[in-house]
């Protein structure tokens, strides 16, 4: 078995009017840089790496004496974080370092050993979300993988998860329904870390054959698990062109679901996943519908919006150019909201209303679940507690082996 370290700092739980948190790549710099003095580093990142004073990891990796940036791999929506969600990325040469970049979001999601070639430590820095379907992460296993297969160390700088490390929802990816965006049989809303994720991943040997890489987590200082990212005095920076903000991110884990039916998921307007609908929805009538259910932590109010392209957020998006009823969220109390358990409502209330204009893309919808469970049982009108219980009585476990790895409390 490899040697698994992890480089635990002292978490302080203090409010971010005490002291703000220090990102693991800060702390690269100020307490760790043996982990890349002398070497030739290959990065994962994206725009969201940025240090405290303002630059980007990459740009202070490549003008940093004694370090050589040899290689950049981009993942979803590139190195600058610029195209459009689903445009696959090429292979190119970064205008600002010079280093050469390869993509990992379009026929290739695993670097190669000849894009490896000469690379001494991979070191990976994406600010994740804390939903399953976000590609970021799916990105990091595969390099994780591709690290220990070429016996090169991995590191895992580490960053907040936005919407805290305590919200755990949603069903087990099954392994049958392992995609891309599905990559390891987490929760839909995991509740850790992507320094947590890799150790976990680790641990339980997720990765191919049960290869265990050579790991290193860099961990934040003064981050705690109930911290939402604006207590964390860092700036929001979108990790992806339609996650617009941390409000976006608390209702991403459940509302990204409507990418798999045909409802709008509210792409192509300035709130996606916080507003939903379709031109054959009357949005007075599901708002009143939703509200009567009695969420917790969430409100409904009736939109009329028409989705439309926005150059480099939202290429072609459902019902470009048509009219659209539908609802708009708004949060009320994130502590008691649940945004697994809200998304399938809304889908549950929609077909209780639209029976015959609902239709799910079943692969799509099952991909995005991780199990075709949620679907076969709305088609077969179960309650959403009926459903709820069917992933509650999973999450125990998955909680119980998940604690083995949580770095922060």
């Amino acid at each position: 078995m490899r040697t698994i370290l992890i480089i635990l700092l002292s978490v302080t739980i203090l409010s971010s009017q005490q002291k703000g948190v220090t990102t693991g790549a800060d702390l690269l710099f100020s307490r760790h840089a043996a982990l890349i003095d002398g070497k030739r580093i290959g990065l994962v990142t994206n725009h969201t790496a940025v240090l405290a004073d303002g630059r980007h990891l990459a740009d202070a990796l490549a003008s940093r004496n004694g370090t050589t940036l040899a290689v950049l791999f981009g993942p979803e929506h590139g190195i600058r974080g610029d195209a459009p969600d689903g445009r696959t990325i090429r292979d190119t040469i970064d205008a600002v370092t010079s280093a050469p970049v390869y993509s990992l979001y379009g026929k290739i999601n695993k670097p190669t050993p000849e894009m490896l070639k000469g690379v001494d430590v991979l070191v990976f820095d994406i600010q994740d979300v804390g939903a399953r379907f976000y590609t970021f992460i799916s990105t990091m296993f595969l390099a994780m993988e591709a690290a220990a297969e070429q016996k090169i160390p991995f590191i895992v700088l580490d960053r907040p998860n936005p919407i805290t490390g305590t919200r755990v929802e949603g069903p087990l990816r099954v392994d049958s329904l392992k995609t891309f965006v599905g990559w390891v049989p987490v929760p839909i809303a995991h509740g850790m870390t992507v320094g947590e994720l890799a150790t976990m991943a680790n641990k339980e040997r997720w990765l191919k054959d049960g290869i265990q890489a050579s790991l290193t987590v860099v961990s934040m200082e003064g981050w705690s698990r109930t911290q939402w990212y604006e207590q964390t005095g860092l700036g929001w920076i979108k990790p992806s062109p339609n996650m617009v903000s941390v409000g976006t991110a608390v209702v991403y884990p459940g509302m990204c679901l409507f990418e798999g039916v045909n409802v709008s998921e509210g792409r192509g307007t300035m709130a996606p996943f916080e507003q939903i609908g379709a031109p054959w929805i009357d949005g007075a009538v599901l708002a009143k519908e939703l509200n009567s259910r009695k969420l917790p932590g969430v409100t409904f109010a009736p939109v009329q919006f028409t989705p439309e392209e926005i150059p480099g957020t939202a290429s072609n998006p459902k019902y470009k150019g048509r009219s659209c009823g539908g609802v708009r969220l708004t949060v009320t109390d994130r502590a008691s909201f649940a945004s697994v358990r809200t998304g399938v409502t809304v889908v549950h209330a929609i077909r209780s209303l639209y029976r015959d204009s609902l239709t799910f893309r079943d692969r799509g919808f099952d991909r995005l679940a991780g199990t075709p469970v949620i679907r076969e049982m709305l088609l077969k009108g179960a309650s959403v507690a009926e459903i709820e219980l069917q992933w509650e009585k999973e999450l125990a476990a998955f909680r119980q082996r998940r604690a083995a790895s949580l770095l922060y409390r």
